[in-house]
Order: structure tokens, then C-alpha cells, then sequence
């Protein structure tokens, strides 16, 4: 008789979509430490940008890797963070975590009137 290769509770593999979502995390938690207010703000994983309505698309170097939105009528703040040209763009885990830091710090810094390298000193060293 055979039993499970692991516990119900510990998962077999992660998808990709989950993978995605705890590097964001990661580079969340990494900024938290720094900058505790952001703890009030949402971070989202999307898999692509939308369109906008006037029909008008991006080229393939101006496709958005992440956005904000305002926070507004009792909404918080939000960073959205868009999987698929964050994927497109990166080779390995590696790279994919210092692109998705990237882009969180880049939001991040937007959203706070800040300069990238004044939320993470760090930026742009990679």
C-alpha cells in the first residue's frame, strides 16, 4: 500500500501564477522594513494591463510592468504588479525577483513622491 509523497498540507508544486505572487511578497517585505506605512497599501498581482478604451495598445517596449492607483472613497492605495511581461521579459528565478523588486520599489516610490533609490538605496545595482 502506498501513502501520499507528502503531507495535505504542503503543496506538491506552486504555479507559476503562485510563485509570482510570493516574489512580490518577498520584495513587499523587504520594503516594510524600511517603509512601515506600507503596510496601508494594497499590492496586487494581475496578469496582464488593460487596454485602454480609446483602443490604443503599446509596443512591445512600452507594455506596462506595473501601475498605481490612488487611494480614494475609502479605498487604500494600490501597486499592481502585471505577471505576463514581467515573465516575458526574465530568464530564471533570479532575474524574474530582481525585475519584480524593480518595478515594486518603482510603484512604490511613485506612490510615496519619492525617488526609487530613496525607497530601496539598493535600486539599480543589479
Amino acid at each position: 500500500m502506498r501513502g501520499p509523497v507528502a503531507p495535505p498540507q504542503v503543496p506538491l508544486a506552486a504555479s507559476r501564477s503562485e510563485v509570482f505572487a510570493d516574489l512580490v511578497q518577498d520584495s513587499v517585505e523587504r520594503l516594510e522594513r524600511r517603509w512601515p506605512q506600507l503596510a496601508d497599501i494594497d499590492f496586487m498581482v494581475l496578469e496582464v494591463p488593460r487596454l485602454e478604451r480609446s483602443g490604443e495598445g503599446w509596443s512591445d517596449e512600452a507594455v506596462p510592468l506595473g501601475g498605481t492607483i490612488a487611494a480614494r472613497e475609502g479605498r487604500p492605495a494600490r501597486v499592481v504588479v502585471y505577471r505576463r511581461p514581467i515573465e516575458i521579459r526574465t530568464k530564471g528565478r533570479d532575474e524574474r525577483a530582481a525585475l519584480v523588486h524593480e518595478v515594486v520599489v518603482e510603484q512604490v516610490a511613485e506612490l510615496l513622491g519619492l525617488t526609487p533609490e530613496t525607497v530601496d538605496p539598493r535600486y539599480g545595482e543589479d
